[in-house]
């Protein structure tokens, strides 16, 4: 018995099989474009969340490699006794750094250039390479005292190994070339290369001076078995407490992923989006694949066949697609993977070596079946309850029946939606959020649909003509695909313009002023007693000065009368620590600049004998400092203490390529307090840069000159390859969202047939069936895409306002060039679904489509 049971099940298996292989390969047509859904929405998935797998192992690999060290005390001063007793309990240093900033010279040539000069004491690099060539030069500059220069540098000066390069006041011979060296980025060692000298010939070059921005590095090699976290988590608070900090190889590790996380994020939005669309291309296909598979469906219910084998013939079948889908779109994102290192070549501080991530693989193949099962389940419902007398006449009631189990695919639906935007977004609240915004997308396109056929049906033009009327009635008759076509393109065009829009939103954050009112050349560690013959050097070659920036040092002492000591001890305080430990550089003046806009109180505001000087704060610092407008603040101005009042808040965009400052004093207050300068300048052209540059780092070799017209091209670059970045993942989802709206226009040219042959029989002309077909279309094209950009306009301003905190300015790019483009390709779809029948004997089409 059971042996003929198990006969039974096996034949009964392979007959669903066959029957679902046959079937499958009769619509094979009409089931490509829903393999193809599949394919771009997997591909995008795959090769980001391959290429963010193999990012995070190889951060994790290298980051002692990126430190050169298992972790490091950093200081802006040589440290106090208590920090060097902190450091010699450690078992003192294993290597030290002393690193600035500053302008060097190339004898020979006449050149300079502004880098970023480290002394170095002992073995540093313990992990990763000093690469220099010749080799040899690695080891020998700190007991030669010669230098190792950036290599770029030594091409673009024309300067070679043996040669000269002075560094304020000290000239060191140039030994070897520098290739790398652990912990320069690609992009900061563009803006500041570096050059290596040995640390006990910096104190030569009277480079270090008050008011100079230095960094102080003591690298360490742990002990075997150490604890690093609990290292860190043991003195980081004590050496915070005197201006130090601790860093473990681990933490850079982390903080070196957070600083891709948004690149990361924005991918990971767009395979959202694409897959998202997948998943509308999978639901409006099958839909309207399966309406048209209802009669066979009950052909076999009157043959025999029961409810469960008639639904598991074509889950079979789309089951089967969707892996095939799965398998073809895994393949094609992994080779699409390959193109992530070259594109983000430069911004990143290491090669990446790629692998085959087998999570991101069996990811791929499992979303192929998953979503096409999961979004084809509500419309595969319909077989089940389809009836056998449906082979004689239109039955409608059996859709009502499944409302029940329709509403637990929806919920399995959205909480896939869910989960997957919660995995890939990293955060329940944006994933909670983008999936309410979906539903509402959905629902608000369902509902102007059937408003909208509604409306036609309550109001229609019964003087039209023929063509018009009948293209009227096609939108509201029995078995129209109004609602599925108006979601299917206005949930495309919804998707397509907010990646717009956001797209536009990170260009312009990352826009670079540079016209003739903009300084070009920005020279700073300019001395008080320095600026005035600065500025008349300057004016000497007839360049303008553009602007005079004073910078005073200070730290917070105390807030709302609690002292800064006190908020580092309060374990309860919900102050940001980095305000108290910060030394902020503020400046003093009685306007705002363009990069600055007022939240709340006036400025400037005037500063009143015996009362408590007026200044005014960023957001970002009276958010993190938790005062408001009225609350008291007082600093420590190297010695001084100086009591505030919060009279202004303002937002700053930190991205303008300026100087702005998180504290401004209003005029009057700190023009005897210590101070250096910054001053601005344009220069038109190469030539009168250099000439300018030459003769201010003769004659003041402690002033650092940063040229924006030789770092504009560099940065020029990096936008280029951002923006190439999010055009493409733009293009890819939009090409996705293209294919989505093929499939679902197309796959409804089977429900054209029988009406078009029906009106051929009756005499209608060819011309006026296309007339019927080009109307019903085009207001379908306009009605989903025209709604579809009005909620990406809505939300693509809340997305400016919450997410970006910038003034919303949509393109008029989706206006003139999307919405009327997709209205036309949708015309251009639904006409080529008829020009097949229209060529054909009405006797012919019916039979090919019955075959």
């Amino acid at each position: 018995m059971n042996h003929t049971s198990r006969t039974y099940s096996k034949a009964d298996a392979q007959w669903l099989f066959k029957m679902a292989w046959r079937d499958g390969k009769a619509s094979g047509k009409r089931l490509v474009l829903f393999m193809a859904s599949i394919i771009l929405g997997i591909a995008a998935v795959v090769s980001i969340q391959s290429f963010s797998n193999n990012l995070k192992e190889n951060i994790t690999i290298q980051s002692k490699a990126l430190m050169g060290a298992d972790f490091v005390i950093d200081s802006e001063q040589l440290p106090n006794e208590k920090v060097q007793r902190i450091i010699d309990s450690l078992g003192g240093q294993n290597a030290r750094e002393v690193n600035f900033v500053s302008m060097v010279a190339f004898p020979n040539s006449g050149a300079t250039k502004f880098m970023q000069v480290r002394g170095i004491e002992g073995g540093y690099p313990f992990y990763g390479t000093l690469m220099t060539k010749p080799i040899s030069a690695g080891k020998k500059y700190q007991r030669n005292n010669g230098a190792l220069v950036d290599g770029t540098v030594l091409l673009q000066y024309n300067v070679k190994v043996g040669d000269s390069i002075k560094i304020g006041n000290s000239v060191f011979p140039i030994l070897g070339t520098l290739l790398s060296v652990p912990g320069s980025t690609g992009i900061g060692a563009s803006f500041a290369p570096s050059v290596l000298i040995p640390f006990h010939s910096v104190e030569g070059t009277g480079l270090l001076q008050k008011g100079s921005r230095i960094d102080y590095n003591y690298y360490f090699v742990a002990k075997p078995e150490q604890d690093l976290e609990l290292l860190n988590e043991t003195v980081d608070p004590i050496l915070d407490a005197e201006r130090a900090d601790m860093d473990t190889h681990t933490e850079t590790s982390e903080r070196l992923g957070r600083r891709y996380e948004n690149v990361g994020r924005f991918l990971n939005l767009v395979a959202f989006i694409a897959l998202l669309l997948g998943c509308v291309g999978v639901a409006s296909s099958v839909h309207i694949y399966i309406k048209e598979k209802l009669r066979a469906v009950a052909v076999l219910k009157c043959i025999g066949a029961t409810r469960k084998q008639t639904f598991l013939i074509y889950l079979i079948q789309i089951a089967g697609m969707g892996l095939l889908g799965g398998l073809i779109g895994t393949v094609a994102g992994l080779v699409l993977q390959q193109l992530f290192p070259l594109i983000l070549q430069g911004l990143l501080p290491f090669q990446v070596e790629l692998s085959i991530s087998f999570q991101a693989i069996l990811m791929g193949l499992t979303l192929g079946l998953f979503m096409s099962v999961l979004f084809a389940l509500s419309p595969l419902l319909s077989t089940w309850y389809v009836s056998p007398l449906q082979v004689l006449r239109i039955d409608e009631q059996g859709s009502f029946a499944s409302k029940k189990a329709r509403l637990w695919v929806l919920a399995a639906i959205v909480l896939f939606t869910f989960l997957f935007a919660f995995w890939l977004l990293q955060n329940w609240q944006r994933a909670f959020v983008f999936v309410v915004g979906i539903l509402i997308t959905f629902a608000v396109l369902a509902g102007f649909a059937n408003l909208f056929m509604k409306g036609i049906k309550k109001y229609f033009p019964s003087s039209w003509g023929f063509t018009a009327r009948q293209s009227l009635l096609n939108l509201f008759r029995p078995n129209n695909q109004t609602t599925v076509l108006v979601l299917a393109i206005g949930v495309g065009m919804f998707l397509i313009s907010t990646l717009y829009f956001t797209k536009d939103f990170l260009l312009a954050k990352a826009n670079l002023e540079n016209n003739e009112q903009s300084p070009n050349i920005i020279l700073f560690d300019i001395q008080t007693e320095q600026k005035e013959a600065v500025v008349n050097s300057i004016l000497l070659d007839e360049l303008p000065v553009i602007s005079t920036i004073p910078i005073v040092t200070m730290r917070v002492h105390s807030i709302k009368g609690k002292l800064a000591n006190a908020i580092r001890l309060d374990t309860t305080s919900t102050i940001n620590q980095w305000i108290i430990n910060h030394e902020f550089r503020i400046t003093y003046r009685d306007s705002l600049i363009s990069s600055e806009n007022s939240v709340e109180g006036e400025w400037p505001s005037v500063a009143i004998a015996g009362e408590p000087i007026p200044i005014s704060l960023s957001d970002n610092v009276a958010r993190d400092a938790q005062v408001k407008l009225g609350d008291h603040m007082v600093f420590n101005v190297q010695g001084v203490i100086m009591e505030t009042v919060v009279r202004h808040i303002r937002t700053v965009d930190w991205g303008r390529v300026q100087l702005n400052f998180s504290i401004l004093f209003p005029k009057g207050v700190l023009e005897k307090a210590p101070q250096f300068h910054v001053v601005t300048t344009h220069a038109p052209d190469e030539a009168t840069s250099a000439t300018m540059q030459r003769e201010l780092v003769h004659k003041f070799p402690n002033v650092s000159i940063l040229d924006l017209r030789q770092i504009l091209s560099l940065i020029e670059d990096i936008l280029n390859k951002i923006s190439w970045v999010i055009n493409f993942m733009a293009f890819f989802s939009i090409l996705t969202g293209i294919m989505v709206l093929i499939g679902s226009v197309r796959t409804s040219k089977y429900q054209r047939i029988k009406e078009s042959v029906l009106l051929r029989t009756i005499g209608a002309r060819s011309k006026q069936i296309l007339r019927i077909t080009a109307l019903e279309y085009l207001y379908l094209g306009l009605l989903g895409s025209g709604i579809g950009l009005l909620l990406a306009v809505l939300g693509s301003q809340m997305l400016a306002y919450f997410v970006f905190e910038i003034p919303f300015t949509p393109s008029w790019v989706p206006f003139l060039v999307i919405l009327p483009g997709i209205t036309f390709l949708v015309l251009l779809i639904g006409l080529g679904n008829s020009i097949s029948v229209l060529r054909s004997p009405p006797l012919e089409v019916l039979r090919k489509e019955k075959s």
